[in-house]
Formats: C-alpha cells, sequence, structure tokens
C-alpha cells in the first residue's frame, strides 16, 4: 500500500523533481544530436569518427546521472532529504512526465540518480519507479507536433514499385549521390518477386519505412515492413559507400531471422534519431516479436533502459518458475565463476576473489577488459554484457554446491540478508549477465561431422573477423566461445582481449641446435604482447574432424603473414566492412554487379 502524501507541499521536493528532469533532458539531447551526427559522419566516409562518435555517446548516461548526483547534493543535501519529501518528488517527477516524448528513459534515468544517492538498504519501492507509471502509447497523437515515426507509402500497383522505392530513399535526403539508384531498386524489386515468387499485390498493399536512417559500421539501414493483404513482412535495405565513392543499395533483407542477427545482442548498439523510442520499439517488436522489448532498446543505443527492462523480465520470471540457479555446464573457467538458472536464457557471471596461475591479472584489468568490449564495434562475434551492482536473490533459488562455490572463490562478491518478505536473500555485489549459449568445445565434442565442420568454419570467420576490427581474444580455446541458436560462433570470455595493434605477430624462430629443437618447453624468449600464430595447432587442431576442417576452411589460420597482414591495414587507418548477412545475399554477387570492394567480408 502506498503511503505518499495527499499534498504536494514541498518546494523543494518539486525543485529536485525538475532538477532530475532537466538531467535527463540534457542526457537525451546530446544522445539525439550524437544520432544526428552520425549521418554526417556516414556521408563523408568518416569511419573513425563514427567509432569514436559510438564509444562517446555509450558514456554519456553516467555522466549525466553523475552530474545531476553532484547537483542534487550540492544545492539540496540529497542525502539527508527524508522519506516524506522523497514521496512527492516522485509524485512531482511524474507530474511533469504527463507529456513528455521519453517517458520511460526519465523514469530509469530518476531511479539511477534516485539508487546512487540512497543506500541500496534504505530506498524502498516508494521512492523509485519499480513498473511504470506513465503509459507510452499514443504519444505521438498528442497535440504537441512530432517527427512522425515511420512514414507509409502506397504503391498502387506492381509497376508502381519502382517509383514508390525511388520515393522511400529520397525522402532520407542523403546528400552524397547514388551510384546508380534506378538500378539498385530493380534488384530490391527482383529479390521481392524471387523471395515471395509470384507476387501479388493486395488491395491494402502499402510500405512502412522507419522516419530515421540506423548507423553502425559503415552501412546505414532502412528499416521498415511490407503490408500486403493480411501479412506483414520485414523489410531492410542496407546503403553503403560503393567502390566509385557513391552510394548504393546493398541488398534488401527480407526474412524475420535476418533482422533478429541484424539486432543481435553481439552486434554493436546502432544510432538512430528518435524523439519517441517507444514507438520505434513497437514497429521492431511487430517485425521482431519473439524479441524482448529489452533487447530491442539495448539495439537503439539505449542500453539503460534495456537493463532496467531486463531485470524485471528476469524478475517476473523468478516469480513465475522454481527451478534453481547451478553452476553453468562446461569447463571452469579461472577469472570467473558461471552460474545459470536453467529455465531462463542467460548466464551470470561473478569475478572470483583470487586467480590461479597461470592467470595474471587483477578485478580492475578484468573490468576494464569488459568495458572495452561494451565500447569496441563487437562485429557480431562478441556478446554484450549487461552489468548490475547489489543484485539480490532468493537464497532458496541457489544450489547448495552453488552457494558454496561463491563462499569458497568469491567470498567478497556475497553477503547475505533479510528481505522485506522475511525470507533470507544472497545479494551479489558485482556481476555480468550474458545471452546463454552453447560452448563451442562442447559443440564440437558432442556434434556431427556436419556440426563440427560449421563451427570450425564459424569459428575461424569469427576469429577473422575480431581482428580485422582489431581485438585479439587473448584465450583461443574453444571452451571460450560459444554457438548461439542461429548458429553463429561469438567469443564471450574477455579477460585476456587486447588490441592487436598492441601485439607483436612473431613467428617461432628456428631451433639452433638439436637440443632446442628436441626442448618440450619453449627455448626462445616471449616477451608481453608476442603472439605466435603458429602454435595454436597445438591445442586446437587435437581432432581429426576438427583438423580436417580447419584445412578445407581457414588452411591460413596459423600463419602469422595472414595475422600481420590485418594489423598491417589496421595500423594503416582501415576500418574493414562488416555485414550481418551473407556474401551470397548482396546484390553484387546474387546479381553479377561489379563489386564495390574486394575486399569486403560478410559476417
Amino acid at each position: 500500500m502506498s503511503h505518499f502524501p495527499k499534498l504536494l507541499s514541498s518546494q523543494i521536493a518539486y525543485d529536485v523533481a525538475r532538477t532530475m528532469l532537466d538531467g535527463f533532458d540534457k542526457h537525451y539531447r546530446l544522445f539525439r544530436e550524437a544520432s544526428i551526427e552520425a549521418k554526417a559522419r556516414f556521408e563523408a566516409a568518416d569511419w573513425h569518427g563514427l567509432q569514436k562518435l559510438q564509444r562517446d555517446r555509450i558514456a554519456f548516461y553516467n555522466d549525466r546521472v553523475h552530474e545531476a548526483v553532484v547537483t542534487l547534493q550540492d544545492e539540496y543535501d540529497a542525502e539527508r532529504i527524508d522519506d516524506e519529501i522523497w514521496q512527492q518528488i516522485k509524485l512531482h517527477y511524474i507530474g511533469l512526465l504527463t507529456n513528455h516524448h521519453q517517458p520511460e528513459l526519465a523514469e530509469t534515468f530518476f531511479n539511477s540518480v534516485c539508487t546512487r544517492i540512497l543506500h541500496r538498504s534504505y530506498f524502498n519501492n516508494d521512492f523509485i519507479f519499480v513498473r511504470p507509471a506513465i503509459s507510452t502509447e499514443y504519444i505521438e497523437n498528442e497535440e504537441s507536433p512530432v517527427k512522425p515515426t515511420y512514414r507509409a507509402y502506397y504503391p498502387g500497383s506492381r509497376e508502381g514499385m519502382a517509383a514508390c522505392f525511388e520515393r522511400v530513399v529520397h525522402n532520407f535526403q542523403l546528400t552524397l549521390p547514388f551510384e546508380d539508384l534506378k538500378r539498385d531498386i530493380g534488384y530490391v524489386l527482383r529479390a521481392i518477386d524471387e523471395h515471395f515468387g509470384e507476387f501479388r499485390t493486395a488491395p491494402n498493399f502499402q510500405v512502412h519505412t522507419l522516419s530515421s536512417l540506423f548507423f553502425r559500421n559503415k552501412s546505414a539501414f532502412i528499416i521498415g515492413r511490407v503490408i500486403n493483404g493480411d501479412h506483414t513482412y520485414p523489410m531492410v535495405i542496407p546503403v553503403i559507400h560503393g567502390a566509385s565513392s557513391k552510394l548504393v543499395l546493398d541488398t534488401v533483407l527480407l526474412r524475420p531471422e535476418q533482422l533478429l542477427i541484424l539486432f543481435s545482442f553481439a552486434h554493436a548498439y546502432f544510432m538512430v534519431d528518435m524523439e519517441i523510442p517507444s514507438a520505434y520499439v513497437t514497429f521492431l517488436r511487430d517485425l521482431l516479436p519473439r524479441k524482448a522489448r529489452a533487447e530491442i532498446y539495448t539495439s537503439l543505443g539505449l542500453q539503460k533502459q534495456g537493463k532496467n527492462l531486463f531485470y524485471r523480465d528476469f524478475l517476473h520470471h523468478l516469480q513465475h518458475s522454481s527451478d534453481k540457479f547451478i553452476s553453468a555446464p562446461g569447463i571452469k573457467g579461472l577469472v570467473m565463476l558461471v552460474f545459470t538458472l536453467p529455465s531462463f536464457p542467460y548466464v551470470f557471471k561473478v569475478i572470483r576473489d583470487a586467480f590461479a596461475p597461470p592467470k595474471e591479472t587483477t578485478r580492475a584489468l578484468v573490468e576494464s577488459k569488459y568495458r572495452l568490449v561494451k565500447q569496441h564495434d563487437r562485429v557480431g562475434r562478441m556478446a554484450d554484457t549487461l552489468e548490475y551492482s547489489d543484485v539480490a536473490f532468493p537464497l532458496s533459488r541457489f544450489d547448495e554446491a552453488l552457494v558454496r562455490e561463491l563462499e569458497l572463490h568469491a567470498p567478497s562478491m556475497i553477503e547475505y540478508q533479510r528481505a522485506q518478505d522475511g525470507g533470507d536473500e544472497i545479494v551479489v555485489r558485482h556481476l555480468y549477465i550474458e545471452r546463454r549459449m552453447t560452448p563451442l568445445n562442447i559443440w564440437l565434442q558432442e556434434g556431427t561431422d556436419a556440426q563440427v565442420d560449421h563451427g570450425i568454419r564459424e569459428y575461424g570467420d569469427a576469429v577473422k573477423e575480431l581482428i580485422a576490427a582489431n581485438i585479439f581474444p587473448g584465450d583461443m580455446l574453444y571452451k571460450n566461445f560459444g554457438v548461439t541458436r542461429h548458429g553463429r560462433v561469438v567469443f564471450y570470455d574477455y579477460d585476456e582481449i587486447e588490441y592487436l595493434t598492441d601485439c607483436n605477430i612473431r613467428r617461432v624462430p628456428e631451433p639452433r641446435n638439436e637440443e632446442e629443437e628436441m626442448s618440450g618447453e619453449v627455448w626462445y624468449t616471449v616477451r608481453p604482447h608476442d603472439i605466435f600464430p603458429e602454435t595454436y595447432r597445438t591445442f586446437l587442431l587435437g581432432d581429426l574432424r576438427v583438423r580436417a576442417a580447419f584445412e578445407r576452411h581457414h588452411p591460413d589460420f596459423f600463419d602469422a603473414t595472414m595475422w600481420q597482414h590485418h594489423k598491417d591495414r589496421l595500423l594503416a587507418g582501415h576500418v574493414h566492412d562488416f555485414f550481418a548477412y551473407q556474401t551470397q545475399e548482396r546484390f553484387i554477387h546474387r546479381y553479377g554487379a561489379e563489386s564495390t570492394d574486394v575486399s569486403r567480408r560478410a559476417a
């Protein structure tokens, strides 16, 4: 039962609420400005600038929260504000959100500020937003003018589709000219015909496209849907720079599974300008009904909102399940304790208090590696992580063996407390949460010959794409890679990653005598950051099926020349192309058009 006061009598409460909302509004204004600037960087082919913009934007949220906390402490001595005033602050804040265009994001910002000021054991559900207070439905229907979330086009007939798609493209007002837009639109229509067979337009045939372009890596995406009678189909058209430095339409994606990969947790966040983000999420949910709203918000660069919604979904799942948290199956890591809830498709990772040899690292260094991955272009090959502090779990839901493991290997990371309902809780002070995947070593051990072949092809592609993106995984063992439900191999163990450009790529020196040649130990000097690709054969090719697959798909994998080639290109300033679709799906391969860039690879 709420104990909110009936009268909002405190001027300080209103002023604090106004200050917090001003902090959020500043954050979202800067967020949108960065997303708008992405368009100019894309058109200028300023790929390094686009990467920096992406990195900087990730830090915006925490910077604004910190600013708000400092302001509230300096001007209002916020830590000393009593319970009744905090309740009034929340009510004033709700009132200020009545006509707001991002109320759900502003509520999350309020929670972030509130929990920074008030200790975890002090704030309660009256002080923070446990569930949304303001609806995000039909915000566009309000009288205040807003940019429409999507545009609707009516081709009128099958013959009118070329003109329709030309309008679609031109409405994004890209200033850089197209290489041959009529040709590319012809390819789009041809691909639509091939996908749907004899495509007959129903009387209410429509094409809807979101009003802003989605930017990631070196591509801009037109994202929309085709409505034909009672059926709705996804439609994504990537726009890239061609060899002539003009724009081209690279392909058209029409299958839901293609969109799932495009919005995968292993890709970097999109940069997209949204006045009403909830409307974008609703549109995308229509195309991706199996993807949680939390994941869509995260893909749109609103990772704090995604994190908030994920935690609500997690609590909801706990309420409606009864299985216990257990240690995750697979080989145990030397840095992380990993546990999971079998009914929930995620794993929870806790840094150990001490690391057994040969690991030489620290907690601070491990945390810095995870921050690096968050800020880097993950190119579809590194799992995103959700980072939480002070997470309380019902102790009764923890397997006894898991509790003993946490007490033995990470005692500083846990504490026990009494819950409000009288039960016991185990509080984990710091953890990472990732999507659960099948460890690649298990996939290779238990898989058919075809699955082993696929796994090794994907593993080699994943490593090559990571080093092309300037990421050296460090620990190359199969146990540090996972296989997603789409069959893609993704890296997820980050404690040893380095920038490839910081690594010294070396060949094993020729032995100088018989004693060195017969030695079972490393007889040559190995300096920090030295890597020897040919030595990976020792621990990667023990299985005959694996060896054969490597020889088929990646004969250059153990050659230092391949690794050095990628490093040289990176040092020269080259930014590689990565695509969330297969090479054969690109128009230059499907329809024999002249290649726009022979260096492009599919992700």
